[in-house]
């Protein structure tokens, strides 16, 4: 930092491009170490290693269907006209070890999943007998090998069966619990400290009341950081500088996102202190809403600095501080929206040199913005479909152009 020196000034005059600030608060950022956890709670963590199948699933022959275990040469030329007979010699159940040896002319009661007795090459449905008691008659052949499952069917011993950097879905902790893979090795959840302050706020749950104002950037950032693979940790301050500048530089966050206090009045002290206690490589971007972002880092910490205003609190996460919690958990820093190609209603107007952030409606089909001004009113973005970014290289998007709209939820007619 130098003496005397307002370093807020420096980024104001002399804005970062989105790119440049993206490239910022990615750098240096790699997946955290990996933790163990219990197969009862993988799903939606990020496989931190290759897993290979130490076993075959399954690890012995199995009946795919209920019926009787047969020798298929003893069924050859079985009709309804022709039946031939088989004597049954016992049964096989799930999870038993049959003693039976099907020998010429015999045949085992067996259910699906059923391990297959010695001597026994198919399985014949019951819907292909008649009779009862200790004698069936085959009404139907059936070949070698028909409604048995082979050994390591389904996984065999040594295959790759899922890469490290997936996102563990419900079926795919089903099938580390198949191949008995315990604990699971995963990324660890970055732990996001989220700093709002302002002596105007109050604490959620609260109704607002004069001059005061309900604190609504702090659940909508601990929302979006567990949406994005984090852990948040929410700490509400007062403006005082001593406690911001605590709140900074204590230990135990993986990142920090600070929302207000961002900008170059008197109370915004963010930047200075995170310039004083690191690094400010980043003040100002050319962006609408969302100009007073800042990227830091506080020993050795990312420090992604948001705007108050709500709605460029939510643009600025989305472009700067998500991409380094997704990434920090081993996720894409890529954005975890559906996009869907549309048809523009009316133009959408922006300005060369800045990227906009557009809120849109889509309605028939066709797109409407909301908004593409007012950071302050947070109605815009949940009235919205989703939202239109408009790279600096343009001045906006005419009537009837084709644009990328990026879906708050589902795939933007939901």
């Amino acid at each position: 930092m130098t003496e005397g020196f307002d370093v807020r000034m420096r980024g104001f005059r002399d804005r970062s491009t989105v790119e440049g600030a993206l490239e910022a608060a990615l750098d240096g950022i790699s997946p955290l170490l990996s933790e163990p956890v219990d197969v009862m709670d993988a799903a939606g963590r990020v496989l931190a290693d290759d897993v290979v199948s130490g076993v075959d699933v399954p690890a012995f022959r199995r009946s795919m269907m209920d019926g009787y275990a047969v020798r298929a040469e003893d069924t050859y030329g079985a009709t309804a006209y022709n039946p031939i007979p088989l004597d049954i010699v016992g049964v096989s159940m799930p999870g038993t070890d049959p003693d039976d040896h099907v020998a010429q002319g015999q045949c085992v009661t067996i259910v699906t999943g059923a391990p297959m007795p010695d001597g026994a090459d198919a399985v014949l449905m019951v819907e292909n007998t008649s009779g009862s008691g200790d004698r069936i008659e085959a009404t139907a052949p059936v070949p070698v090998g028909r409604n048995v499952g082979r050994v390591g069917e389904d996984v065999a011993v040594g295959a790759l069966i899922l890469n490290s950097g997936r996102t563990l879905l419900p079926q795919d902790v089903g099938l580390l619990s198949a191949v008995g893979h315990h604990p699971i090795d995963v990324v660890r959840r970055p732990t996001v400290r989220i700093i709002v302050s302002g002596d105007e706020l109050l604490p959620p749950g609260a109704s607002p009341v004069g001059t005061k104002i309900v604190d609504s950037n702090s659940p909508m950032l601990a929302a979006l950081v567990q949406r994005d693979g984090g852990f948040p940790e929410v700490v509400r301050l007062p403006d005082e500088e001593g406690a911001m500048e605590e709140a900074l530089a204590r230990a135990g966050a993986d990142v920090i996102v600070t929302a207000g206090a961002a900008s170059v009045g008197s109370e915004d002290r963010v930047p200075i202190l995170v310039d004083k206690l690191g690094s400010l490589s980043i003040h100002g971007i050319t962006m609408r809403p969302s100009a007073p972002t800042g990227i830091g880092t506080v020993n050795g910490v990312r420090v992604v600095i948001l705007p108050g205003n709500p709605v460029s609190c939510l643009a600025a996460y989305d472009f700067f501080a998500g991409p380094v919690v997704r990434s920090l958990g081993g996720r894409s820093p890529d954005w975890p929206y559906l996009s869907v190609r549309r048809t523009l209603a009316r133009r959408i107007v922006s300005q060369i040199g800045r990227t906009d952030y557009a809120r849109v409606v889509i309605d028939e089909g066709l797109v409407n913005p909301v908004a593409i001004s007012g950071s302050s009113v947070l109605s815009s973005v949940t009235k919205a479909s989703g939202f239109v970014v408009i790279p600096s290289a343009l001045e906006g998007y005419a009537e009837d152009t084709e644009v990328t709209v990026h879906c708050y939820h589902g795939d933007c007619d939901s």
